[in-house]
């Protein structure tokens, strides 16, 4: 149990190095919280620091997801052994904690971007055919509707269903990491929420090619 409680911190510790504001930091003090959305993740960088911002910020957060998952979950520490009803479930304790991490880092004051990246960096890392089902999900409803929060909660939430539907082995740590992950991007972008509600959510107009359509472009 204490050997899960460690890969948990140290997820959470990488998880709270955030891309966005690690690149800001090095171009010069650049802090992107202060432009745009206000949000830490790879959506306003771009919007605000061009692809070549983004996309560092974007290998940054999809490899600590990745690291926490992929190579954390999985290793042997020494002298904590892992009890074997417990053996299975770091991968969700890290996937869980390292999302947490981006979303409330440590080191940033608490205020952190919205776990998406990290989400897929450590979908990779755990359970590498479903990233294709997310992804898939996530560009058709940028697609159709525009909204990249919108995108982004469903294909988490087709994480979780592809999660719960592969699950014939019973791998119950995976998909209680599916459906936390799921639950906390829906919960960061709460505000996107209440903005397509309230119909001030912009949308992204360069994917948004079936709205495009509709209006004649």
């Amino acid at each position: 149990m204490s050997g899960l409680l460690v890969k948990a911190l140290l997820s959470y510790l990488l998880g709270s190095i955030v891309g966005s504001l690690l690149v800001g930091r090095l171009r010069g003090g650049v802090d992107i919280r202060r432009l745009g959305s206000g949000n830490a993740g790879g959506t306003n960088a771009l919007r605000t620091q061009g692809k070549g911002f983004a996309l560092w910020v974007l290998l940054i957060d999809i490899g600590k997801g990745w690291i926490a998952t992929g190579l954390l979950a999985p290793a042997r520490l020494p002298g904590l052994p892992a009890p074997p009803q417990w053996q299975h479930w770091p991968l969700a304790a890290c996937g869980i904690a390292v999302m947490l991490g981006h979303v409330y880092p440590l080191w940033h004051g608490l205020r952190g971007g919205k776990g998406v990246a990290t989400l897929i960096g450590a979908v990779l890392g755990a359970a590498p055919i479903l990233i294709a089902p997310m992804l898939a999900v996530w560009l058709l409803a940028v697609m159709t509707f525009g909204f990249v929060g919108l995108a982004s909660i469903l294909g988490a939430a087709t994480f979780a269903l592809a999660a719960a539907a592969t699950d014939s082995s019973g791998r119950t740590p995976l998909v209680t990491f599916a459906v936390a992950s799921a639950l906390l991007i829906a919960f960061t972008h709460r505000s996107n929420i209440s903005r397509m509600l309230a119909g001030t959510e912009p949308r992204a107009r360069r994917l948004w090619l079936l709205g495009a359509g509709r209006k004649g472009r």
